[in-house]
Formats: C-alpha cells, sequence, structure tokens
C-alpha cells in the first residue's frame, strides 16, 4: 500500500538550515523589508528649498508649466508657417513671429539655467516680468500684419523689393538682424555668466566682475544690442510700418535711459578701469554712446 510522504522542502521553510553533531536547528530571519530594518540608520532626506514649491519664486511647477506651454507655441507656429509658405500665403509671418518670440523666451531661460543657475526662476523666462506695455507691442505687431495682408494687400510698401514670389529685401534684411541679434544676445549671457541679471544691478557683489572678452571685448551692453535689432528685425519680416517705428522709438528710449543708468552704478563699481573700457568699446545702437 503506498504511503504519503511530504517533501522536506516543502515541509521546512526556505531558511538558513545549522546543524551541530547532536541536532538542527533552524534559524529563522525576519520577514521585515531590509528597509524597514535600516530605518534607525538611513539618513532624512535633504530639505527641499522652500522656493520650488507652486507659489515660490523658482516653483518647479511653474517653470515646468511655462516650458510646455512655450514648446508647444513653438512647435505649432513653426508648423503652421512651413504649410502657410508652402501654400504662398502672405500670412506665414504671423506664426513665425509667435515661433521666433517662443524661441525667444525659452532661450531667456535655458541659458539663465546653464550659465547664472542661481537666477534661474520663474521670471527668467521674460513673460511678464517686462510689463504691459511688452505685450501690448508683440500684439499690435501681428494685427498690423494680419490688417494690412487682409485690407492692402497690394500696397507698395508691402511689395516693394521683391526677389521671388513672398519674399522681399525687407523680409531678408529682418531675418538677418533677427538672426544677428539672437545670437549676440544669447552669446553674451553665455560669456557674461553669473554677472549676467536682467535686472540692473545697484550693488556690487562679491563675485561680481567686469567682463571684457569675447563679445564684450567689441559691444558693451551685447545683450541690448541684440535685442533691440531682434526686435526691430521681427518688424520688416511682418512688413509693418507703424509697429516699426513705435519699436524704433520705444526700444530707444528704454536702452538709452537703461544704458545711462547701469554704466553710473558700473563707473561706481570698478571706476578706471570701466572708463578705459568705454572708450574701447561701442554700444552699437545709433544715438547711444
Amino acid at each position: 500500500m503506498a504511503q504519503n510522504t511530504t517533501p522536506l522542502s516543502s515541509a521546512i521553510p526556505l531558511d538558513s538550515i545549522t546543524s551541530d553533531s547532536n541536532s538542527f536547528s533552524i534559524n529563522r530571519t525576519s520577514s521585515r523589508p531590509a528597509a524597514a530594518m535600516s530605518t534607525s540608520t538611513s539618513k532624512p532626506p535633504p530639505p527641499l528649498d522652500p522656493s520650488n514649491y507652486p507659489d515660490g519664486k523658482k516653483s518647479l511647477a511653474g517653470i515646468s508649466l511655462r516650458a510646455f506651454l512655450i514648446g508647444t507655441a513653438l512647435g505649432l507656429s513653426a508648423s503652421l508657417t512651413v504649410v502657410l509658405s508652402v501654400l504662398d500665403s502672405a500670412f506665414w509671418r504671423v506664426p513665425f513671429f509667435l515661433a521666433s518670440l517662443a524661441l525667444f523666451h525659452f532661450l531667456e531661460y535655458y541659458v539663465t539655467a546653464a550659465y547664472n543657475t542661481r537666477y534661474a526662476n520663474i521670471s527668467a523666462f521674460l513673460l511678464s516680468s517686462n510689463g504691459w506695455a511688452y505685450n501690448v507691442a508683440h500684439i499690435s505687431a501681428a494685427l498690423e500684419c494680419l490688417l494690412a495682408r487682409r485690407f492692402w494687400p497690394n500696397a507698395a510698401y508691402l511689395n516693394w523689393g521683391v526677389l521671388a514670389p513672398g519674399l522681399t529685401i525687407q523680409v531678408v534684411v529682418g531675418l538677418i538682424l533677427m538672426g544677428i541679434g539672437q545670437v549676440v544676445r544669447t552669446l553674451a549671457m553665455v560669456q557674461a555668466g553669473s554677472n549676467f541679471n536682467h535686472t540692473v544691478q545697484v550693488e556690487r557683489k562679491e563675485d561680481h566682475r567686469l567682463v571684457t572678452h569675447g563679445i564684450y571685448a567689441v559691444l558693451r551692453h551685447p545683450s541690448y544690442f541684440g535685442f533691440f535689432w531682434w526686435g526691430l528685425g521681427t518688424q520688416l519680416v511682418l512688413g509693418n510700418v507703424v509697429c516699426f517705428i513705435g519699436y524704433t522709438l520705444v526700444l530707444w528710449k528704454f536702452f538709452s535711459s537703461r544704458i545711462f543708468r547701469e554704466e553710473r552704478f558700473l563707473i561706481a563699481f570698478f571706476g578706471d578701469d570701466y572708463i578705459e573700457y568705454q572708450k574701447k568699446s561701442w554700444v552699437g545702437i545709433p544715438g547711444i554712446h
């Protein structure tokens, strides 16, 4: 008659087994996870910077949301620009303008985060820190382009210097100015590093240095030079007349006042070194010395 037997492996848990000459004993280890056993010796997590919370200046939620929206705007605008260009529509200029704005604001934050990390806060995107007039200017530029192309498509100033269908001399000049302006501004932020700031510094910090190498060997305020010519370039591409004049006057007045104020502080910070630097460099904006 068959006998029921139970295998040893099912009768004894898979724990370590020790033996001596007289008996067998089973060492049963704790069933608690290793992480739970080492709780008493683990280090607490590092404290989180309060500014990273949703209401903080460096809110991770705010930064990620803005980056997402800018990226979406850039992708959609660039795609629409290509489609309208293929369809030979003059309205490609407006989404191109929006794509250029999206790229500009993305680079403002990205370069700050990469080369001047301590100031990489939400305001580094420059989306709202320039005030309502900044947004009104861009909205007005897009509206002027749309209205002019819709109601006066055959106006002489819109069709002057045609090089190819949909391409005029003013568009080419505008694209060149935009390219130079964006590259110079971005390069200025990179080369200045921790010495660059979006606001005028009224007090010299311990690590504040006078930057005179690279692009700064030629231009004293390359970031202002870059934005000035980038802004005028956008209006040439759009074919705007009213906003081109408005941009010129507003930007010139803004940078003239800002440079005058900033250079007073720089002379106070660096004395004769900055005065000598002034003699060897130029601003690059007409009428501002």
